[in-house]
């Protein structure tokens, strides 16, 4: 006579960005706060161990780009019928060029099962909309210190017209503002990438699993 053998469950959602999986981190900031930069190197580092979330797209990939690795380019179809039958935690679309981006249900929450930590860099609207679905996320804002800080560094890069700079300063203030609605605030100054990086990796080790906001 055999006996049965019990369905393994799944960790309740609160419970599946904490450490008794892996944790789920959620990195915003304005552009021109140093996001890539910082994401690089944190997820170069031995401890924490990080994976970054590949999200997918509908836009064309660029030159250089590989599928699974940069993002997962799916067309407008697959992307919505996706969309509809729930596998996205958040999705948007990006005004001017129509293009829908989002983070895929399965790119989290496998990792986490697996007790793997997960990066996920993403702006304030997707943050938000996440941590209603994991309470317990590290969420960390990136701040430049001040909108004025920002400005210099935007146009210091020489790179972009003056429509687009003001543009993300008015996204950038937009973004500041909802700064206290995360659970670290960390300024990147400039120059002081190797102390924020520190500085992250130590708030994402020690953090406790509590609420997000």
């Amino acid at each position: 006579m055999s006996s049965a053998t019990a369905k393994p469950t799944l960790p309740r959602r609160r419970d599946m960005a904490s450490s008794r999986t892996g944790k789920l981190v959620i990195l915003s900031g304005p552009s021109g706060s140093g996001k890539t930069t910082v994401v690089r190197e944190l997820l170069a580092l031995a401890e924490p161990k990080l994976e970054l979330s590949v999200s997918a797209t509908t836009r064309p990939p660029r030159a250089g780009e590989v599928d699974g690795r940069d993002y997962h380019f799916l067309s407008s179809e697959e992307f919505h019928r996706r969309k509809e039958a729930g596998a996205f935690l958040e999705t948007f679309e990006v005004f001017g060029n129509g293009y829908w981006y989002g983070t895929l249900r399965s790119e989290v929450e496998r990792r986490l099962t697996q007790g793997i930590s997960v990066l996920l860099e993403i702006d304030v609207d997707g943050a938000l909309e996440i941590v209603k679905q994991f309470p317990a996320a590290v969420t960390i804002f990136l701040s430049p210190g001040s909108l004025e800080e920002l400005e210099r560094r935007l146009r210091g890069r020489a790179t972009e017209p003056e429509e687009t700079i003001q543009r993300r300063l008015a996204a950038a203030k937009r973004e500041l503002a909802a700064m206290g609605q995360y659970k670290y605030q960390i300024v990147n100054d400039v120059g002081a990438v190797n102390e924020t990086v520190q500085r992250l990796a130590e708030v994402i080790q020690n953090d406790s699993g509590d609420d997000a906001l």
